[in-house]
């Protein structure tokens, strides 16, 4: 048999066990540095831990749809709130129904509780009005007699003597694709404050045009009350109706057309970042059929008036969450918003038109701070309770593997690190939520991550009861191993995803708590655990079969060495063939 070449190492071997361990300690300090330089030292916790806020819905039909409040109705409403409440993130926010028209929203404690108020409160009548004047937030000089809609002469037109302005500074401009330099330029030219050309104001079918500009002249939208008062009756206003609204800051009010374009008409809406022309964060939607023709005469029209009327103001529950303008019709049913956003402002615009349009409207009818469900003491048994039968795997496994314990016990702590560092900064990152069932889910996975231990232990200890020497015993029992483990480590992890994808609330919790310690796991085991053995392996505690090391022969009954067996004596030394 030809020899191995000189320098090859046995498979699964590890030349280089020091600068693996190196690595995964360089990982554990980064993290632990992030920790705190986040100011971020504990997770966070969800409403049975730690309390939150819980809101009450009640679901009313609107005007025209007297059945509106069916089964279906409520379903999607739930899932509509619980998308803007929670986002794409693990915020463990609980969004269900209660009997056949309220929803409960409950909101963790150390969320954003007014965010989230806005978020669950603004959930219907979005519209797509046409601004017909705009001006900046505060009284008006009262109308002059000339402005009189009641007056004689028919030749004269309605507006008020104060002659409102767009509201200077840089205004959102919305453009089509394949429009952007046109509509840059327009927007650029629009900054300074333009005054509007006067133009008649169409009479509402509520109301005369002369009571809507006298409520536009003595809005004042810097108070929280009569931004209310506004929002109330531009909600009971109908569709054909020009309304007077505020817009979401109170710095300006404006008085709009009938709506041009439903919300329901959006079908897509997402904020992203604009890198071709470096203009900042935008907003992209898009619409279904009609809508986008509705969508793309009505802009046609605006786009040809002067400031502040070629504007379309998107109305959410009777205020303006935007008024950009436009600087041509926008055909194809796709379009951009684009203005001073940050990445926070242009979200929210994004989930309000795309989650704005529910089937029901909804009231909140009661909001009430809601304590933890479980109490400081059931929550302190709980802890020992752990902590006890922690302390019973400990003692079995030093009784037991002995000196391979501190091994165990060792990747445990890493593992625990790793988990628990992770868990802190996935609480601001990505909204991630500590409850019960996630905490079920940590200490499920301690059995899950011991089990690796064992199989790997016990495969050494397979090697050595077979008489080989403890270093290549380590090398030989590993790809045994690592392959036990992987494949036990996949089921769980599958498990958990499965768990993940059709659960919801709670459930959810322990799914990502166990598939998340499942893959913390592997690391820990490939890259602490091995390798520690392999450093081990060359020392003479371990080397040489100490008692106490967890890999004595004796105790492991190993065989004879497979060389003594191939000892045969040699022909010259029999006498009888002498």
């Amino acid at each position: 048999m030809a020899a191995p070449k000189k320098g090859r190492r046995s498979p699964g071997g590890q030349g280089r066990p020091g600068r693996v361990l190196a690595f995964i300690l360089i990982a554990m300090v980064a993290l632990t540095g992030g920790m705190f330089a986040s100011g971020h030292t504990t997770p966070r916790l969800g409403i049975d831990l730690a309390g939150g806020t819980s809101f009450t819905l009640q679901a009313k039909n609107q005007p025209g749809k007297p059945n509106a409040i069916t089964t279906t109705n409520m379903n999607t409403a739930v899932g509509i709130i619980e998308r803007r409440v929670n986002g794409l993130g693990v915020s463990e926010s609980e969004v269900q129904t209660q009997g056949k028209n309220h929803i409960i929203v409950n909101i963790p404690k150390g969320m954003n509780a007014k965010q989230a108020r806005e978020q669950v409160g603004t959930t219907a009548q979005l519209a797509f009005r046409p601004v017909l004047m705009a001006a900046p937030s505060g009284k008006l000089p009262e109308p002059t007699p000339s402005a009189s809609t009641g007056g004689k002469d028919k030749d004269k037109k309605d507006k008020p003597s104060g002659t409102p302005s767009a509201s200077s500074g840089s205004t959102p401009s919305a453009t089509p694709s394949g429009k952007h330099t046109q509509g840059r330029a327009v927007t650029e030219a629009l900054k300074a404050p333009q005054a509007p050309k006067p133009t008649p104001t169409p009479t509402p079918s509520g109301g005369s045009s002369g009571d809507l500009q006298k409520q536009f002249a003595t809005l004042d939208c810097s108070t929280p009350a009569a931004r209310s008062d506004a929002a109330k009756a531009a909600d009971r206003a109908k569709a054909t109706d020009n309304v007077v609204v505020c817009d979401k800051d109170g710095q300006e009010k404006m008085l709009l057309g009938p709506v041009g374009v439903e919300g329901v008409d959006v079908t897509e809406a997402k904020a992203a970042l604009d890198t071709q022309r470096a203009t900042g964060w935008q907003v992209q939607l898009k619409f279904n059929g009609s809508g986008a023709k509705k969508f793309a005469d009505i802009t046609g029209k605006l786009a040809a008036k002067a400031p502040p009327q070629n504007r379309f103001a998107i109305v959410m529950d009777g205020e303006s969450v935007s008024a950009p303008q436009l600087s041509a019709a926008i055909p194809g049913g796709s379009a951009e918003i684009s203005g001073n956003f940050t990445q926070s402002s242009a979200q929210d615009l994004a989930n309000i038109l795309s989650y704005g349009a529910l089937p029901l409207s909804f009231d909140i009818v009661t909001e009430t701070t809601v304590s933890a469900a479980l109490g400081g003491e059931q929550l302190r048994a709980g802890l020992i309770a752990g902590a006890i039968g922690l302390a019973l795997v400990v003692i079995y496994l030093v009784a037991y593997y002995r000196g391979l314990a501190l091994v165990a016990l060792a990747s445990l702590a890493c593992s625990a690190v790793l988990t628990y560092t992770i868990m802190v900064l996935l609480g601001p990152a990505i909204g991630f939520a500590l409850n019960l069932p996630a905490v079920c889910g940590a200490i499920v996975a301690i059995g899950i991550t011991a089990d690796s231990f064992i199989v790997y232990f016990e495969r050494i200890r397979d090697e050595v009861r077979d008489g080989r020497t403890l270093r290549p015993a380590v090398e030989r029992a590993w790809p045994r191993a690592r392959r036990t483990i992987l494949v036990s480590d996949f089921v769980s992890f599958l498990a958990a995803a499965v768990l993940f994808i059709v659960t919801v609330g709670k459930v959810q919790g322990f799914a990502f708590t166990l598939g998340l310690t499942t893959l913390l796991d592997v690391v820990v085991v490939f890259l602490f655990t091995k390798p520690l053995m392999t450093i081990l392996a060359r020392r003479k505690f371990f080397a040489s079969g100490h008692p106490w090391s967890g890999l004595d022969p004796k105790r492991l009954g190993v065989k004879p060495p497979l060389r003594s067996s191939r000892r045969r004596p040699s022909a010259s030394a029999d006498p009888k063939e002498a």
